[in-house]
């Protein structure tokens, strides 16, 4: 019973997703041809059954004499049952042979796991060094440790299990988006990889810092992605904050952040700046006061421990759910016409091995 109330289950759910209006037949002319195969057999059978010569009283059961005025069974009927169950479940075998697919599908999907812009600073004063060798076992400079600390939550997130929709962002002073919002993790860690290169490092453009610039091209890739009115948006960074830049093209920090504050997406500013504590010849009270009025945190994050402990605790307040909306232009429905005809073909099978009416004589 268990397993023929999870079989009528299944059935149930894939046929709500069924819009027949919309459903096409990509194989009508290989289920035409079976059905015809079928009826031609079906008629061959009942022609040969007809045709071939039987000797007399072979093959007959004997019974005694009824008489005429014997009723028949009421329940007669029930021995025909398999057999029209058997009947019903072909038409349905037919139409999934017929490939049915729907022309366009959109579903609603629930993940575990944020929306998040990283932000990777890529400016000349990033050359520092920033000893971390756990972390990077390369070059020691704080750009390539960021990276590698990037590298370090993308993989945090992967091991928990979350699906979440990244989008990667290098700047200097200008902001250029190198991946959009992906939950491929693959594909975001070769970008990471890709502009982790020393030759490309090299090559980067914009060596100034502008730290406002990456954070108004964070919210503009919200927002081109129709993501600023959802929960769960989060923008890390990953800079030494050596930028005292209070007014970027003439707005302030706080109306730079102000869209994120609107739309509740906390900033987790990680300050990579390798032995230099609070304030120590950076400007970290300017970015401390600006994140946190935005509803974000500060970290100072001095050494590789103080690095390591800062992406921990980013992951550790980035739990939560996101939605995303599958679109498909030809999803195949073969199973929702196969699981009725399966369904009606196992019920037929039961009642024939099963149900002793159904195997003896009116």
């Amino acid at each position: 019973m268990d397993v023929l109330r999870a079989l009528a289950a299944a059935i149930a759910a894939d046929w709500t997703g069924v819009d027949t209006s919309g459903v096409t037949f990509w194989q009508r002319d290989t289920a035409r041809l079976a059905a015809i195969a079928f009826a031609a057999l079906a008629a061959l059978l009942l022609a040969l059954h007809a045709a071939l010569p039987r000797r007399r009283g072979r093959g007959r059961i004997v019974l005694p004499a009824l008489l005429q005025t014997m009723r028949p069974a009421r329940t007669a009927w029930r021995r025909d049952v398999p057999s029209l169950l058997f009947a019903a479940g072909l038409p349905f075998a037919l139409l999934a042979l017929a490939d049915p697919r729907a022309a366009l599908v959109s579903s609603e999907v629930s993940y575990p796991g944020r929306r998040i812009a990283l932000m990777i600073d890529a400016s000349d004063s990033m050359r520092s060094d920033f000893a971390a060798p756990s972390l990077n076992a390369g070059t020691q400079q704080a750009f390539f440790t960021t990276v590698a600390a990037a590298t370090r939550f993308v993989e945090l997130r992967r091991q928990g299990r979350y699906r979440d929709l990244m989008a990667l962002i290098e700047f200097g002073n200008r902001a250029y988006v190198i991946t959009p919002f992906t939950n491929d993790y693959d594909n975001l860690l070769l970008s990471m990889a890709l502009i982790g290169d020393p030759a490309e490092f090299s090559r980067f453009p914009d060596p100034g810092t502008v730290i406002g610039s990456a954070v108004e091209q964070s919210i503009a890739v919200f927002r081109a992605f129709d993501f600023l009115e959802a929960s769960g948006n989060v923008m890390v960074i990953f800079t030494d904050g050596e930028d005292t830049n209070a007014m970027v093209n003439g707005r302030s920090l706080d109306d730079i952040l102000a869209a994120a504050t609107a739309s509740r997406i906390p900033l987790y500013f990680v300050r990579t700046n390798y032995n230099k504590g609070f304030n120590e010849a950076v400007p970290d009270a300017l970015w401390k006061d600006a994140v946190e009025r935005a509803g974000g945190r500060f970290y100072i994050a001095r050494d590789e421990n103080s690095l390591l402990k800062a992406l921990a605790d980013i992951d550790r307040e980035s739990v939560g759910t996101v939605q995303v909306r599958h679109y498909a232009t030809q999803q195949p429905r073969f199973s929702s016409f196969a699981l009725v005809a399966a369904a009606l073909w196992a019920c037929a099978a039961s009642l024939r091995l099963g149900w002793p009416v159904s195997s003896t004589l009116p």
